[in-house]
């Protein structure tokens, strides 16, 4: 009995929560968000919102991880074809990225909300903001690596 579908099944379940996570929070909560609240309850807002999306985000890349772990390894790391090197490089590359940015900038603002220090706060966000964008894009080109890098040869 193989276990390649289960396997196939939580990477991609994965996927969808960080992917998709950072796709909705990035393309429309913030534009809403920065047009509608004023900084304090929209740096209040995205805390909190970060504070559960983050929870799930830890799941998904653990799950993530270990699934595309499993599946690379099932014929050995060595045999793998060159797209699945080069999706598990870019999968490191976010959880990187994914890690600075929840134990540096995540951290920073909040400590500025919970002191009300809405100019620091901002500058947090905005951070956060830089690098989920540059998450997100990763993630779309891992998808598409993982989706259609079998071109590749």
């Amino acid at each position: 009995m193989s276990f390649d579908p289960l396997l196939l099944f939580l990477h991609v379940a994965g996927v969808v929560v960080w992917v998709g996570g950072m796709f909705f929070a990035y393309v429309c909560l913030r534009p809403e968000a920065a047009s509608q609240l004023e900084p304090p309850p929209r740096l209040r807002l995205w805390r909190g919102v970060l504070a559960r999306f983050f929870t799930w985000v830890w799941v998904a890349v653990a799950v993530v991880l270990a699934s595309g772990l499993a599946l690379i390894l099932r014929h050995g790391f060595a045999a793998a074809p060159l797209y699945q090197h080069i999706m598990f490089l870019m999968g490191l590359v976010m959880i990187a990225i994914y890690a600075f940015v929840f134990f540096t900038p995540y951290a920073a603002l909040t400590r500025a909300v919970a002191a009300e220090d809405w100019k620091a706060g901002g500058a947090a966000l905005g951070r956060i903001r830089q690098l989920v964008g540059t998450n997100l894009t990763l993630g779309f080109l891992t998808i598409a690596m993982g989706t259609i890098g079998r071109l590749l040869g």
